[in-house]
């Protein structure tokens, strides 16, 4: 069936400003180096720590074709026909009605993410379906294992606003015990400059933070800012290196404050077992409504 292109919608996350200290960091994150080499170590390290990187993923032939598909769906989404599969383009506040008049560089400085493509092009599909990359999902979820979600997180230059800290899994309508993983490719160098991802390791085994609706759907500022034996690891990746982490594992990123593009895919996978549960059952544990706190 034909398909009918992009969607394009406004974001609605919140642009205002936030502490930078909140993404001090004092240690690198560690992995392997290649897909081949993740074995039973690294595997308890997932489950211990929340979180497994391997640097060499993807070739450089791979992950070059996967930043020009992203350019063609951005190119598609400006109001001309297409027959690809349906896929969304999230831009940033301000930009609609300009959009379809923007040359390429321009619009692609205004897009936040791109979701739901793996579709509409062969190879956003086979980056996300990799053979290698399933077996090692599947090793660290214990099971075979679906994707369920797939999305595109650009920052271009001087620009790329905050991620505030979140879990996943607060957005996820799962049953709390679902052993979610998701998988984070980076598409150009990340580095703390350009908003690399910013992990808060072993947290993912506390019980689930309360988020609010502020600058995103995100973890209180306080509760980041009070935490006890705070200990955040940065995520600098090569184009082609990947990170693995929990659901449940406490991360954000902050803006892009260099001259660097970065562009990363994000892919989540669950168990074929997963059951699924409704929004208000998943407020109950993440939402800040009737619990008497406050942010």
């Amino acid at each position: 069936m034909a398909g009918t292109g992009a969607k394009i919608k406004v974001d609605d996350g919140n642009v205002e400003g936030y502490d930078a200290n909140r993404y001090h960091f004092d240690g690198n994150a560690v992995g392997v180096a290649t897909l081949d080499d993740v074995g039973p170590a690294e595997v308890q390290q997932f489950h211990d720590e929340g979180y497994l990187t391997v640097e060499d993923a993807f070739s450089s032939e791979r992950v070059d074709g996967a930043r020009n598909a992203l350019m063609e769906l951005i190119d598609c989404g400006r109001g001309r026909e297409s027959d690809r599969s349906p896929y969304a383009i999230h831009i940033e506040p301000g930009h609609e009605d300009k959009w379809e008049t923007l040359d390429r560089d321009a619009r692609q400085d205004v897009v936040r993410k791109l979701m739901w493509f793996v579709d509409a092009d062969a190879r956003l599909f086979e980056m996300a379906h990799d053979d290698k990359l399933a077996s090692v999902v599947e090793r660290l979820m214990g099971g075979p294992m679906k994707l369920f979600q797939d999305m595109a997180l650009l920052k271009p230059p001087h620009g790329g606003r905050e991620k505030p800290w979140h879990q996943d899994h607060a957005y996820f309508d799962y049953e709390l015990t679902t052993k979610i993983v998701g998988v984070w490719i980076a598409l150009d160098e990340a580095t703390p400059e350009n908003g690399c991802m910013r992990i808060l390791p072993r947290l993912h085994k506390r019980d689930p933070f309360v988020h609010f609706k502020r600058r995103d759907w995100q973890i209180c500022d306080h509760d980041i800012d009070e935490l006890q034996d705070r200990h955040c690891l940065t995520v600098p990746l090569k184009p082609g290196g990947c990170l693995f982490f929990s659901s449940l594992l406490p991360h954000g990123t902050p803006a892009n404050t260099s001259a660097a593009r970065r562009r990363a895919l994000q892919f989540h996978y669950r168990p074929l077992s997963a059951i699924s549960i409704g929004e208000d059952e998943r407020m109950a544990v993440f939402g800040g409504e009737g619990k008497d706190v406050e942010c």
